[in-house]
This record gives structure tokens, sequence and C-alpha cells, in this order.
């Protein structure tokens, strides 16, 4: 899987922010090695004034003829993704892209964000 990667963080977060952006980019890298690879995907993180965006976007499996999508065993993927982001009263969002692949998209306040 090719992983393009892009973090603007100006300020340093808390730490319990900073194990929570990373255990929802892990996760959802996770996820695209299940159910996308080997694909393209696209990593960012952004920290502004108020809130940080964490977006993961795949292009999705590579289609041939008579290869089929590879769906190994599930777990609780997004369901703990979503999970981490409400325990920051942040914001979650996934689902498939019209072009094609899967997109994450989650959004922390940076204000009172010191974990819980």
């Amino acid at each position: 899987m090719d992983v393009d990667l892009t973090v603007h963080v100006p300020e340093a977060l808390s730490e319990g922010t900073q194990l929570t952006v990373d255990r929802i980019v892990q996760e959802a890298l996770t996820n695209v090695v299940r159910h996308a690879a080997p694909t393209r995907c696209q990593v960012t993180v952004e920290a502004a004034a108020r809130e940080i965006r964490i977006d993961i976007m795949d292009e999705g499996p590579p289609s041939a003829p008579g290869r089929a999508v590879r769906e190994l065993p599930g777990g609780h993927g997004l369901l703990g993704m979503r999970e981490r982001a409400m325990m920051y009263g942040g914001s979650f969002e996934a689902a498939p892209r019209p072009e094609g692949g899967f997109a994450v998209s989650v959004r922390l306040p940076v204000e009172g964000n010191q974990g819980p």
C-alpha cells in the first residue's frame, strides 16, 4: 500500500489527543489494508486554532476481471474510530467515495481537549 502522509500541527497537542489521532489513523490504515490493499491512500492531519482535521482516503482495490475484493474477518474499526472521536467531543464520518475507494473524516475540537 502506498501512503501519502501530510501532517500540519503547529503546536503540541495534549498527550491524550495525540494518542487519539494516532489510533484513528492506525485503525483507518488497518481497514485500508484489510479491505482495499494493494491501493494508494492519502492521510492528512491538520490542526487549526479550533479543530484537528483527520482525513483518510483510499482509491479502493485495483479492479481486474475475476479479482475478488479482499475481505478479511472484520473487527470494530469504524465503531472504535467513532467512539474515540465522540469521546473527545468530535465528529466522525465514513463512507464509500463516489469515484471509488473509501474515506474517513474526523474532526476533534482543540479547545478543552485534554482527554477523558
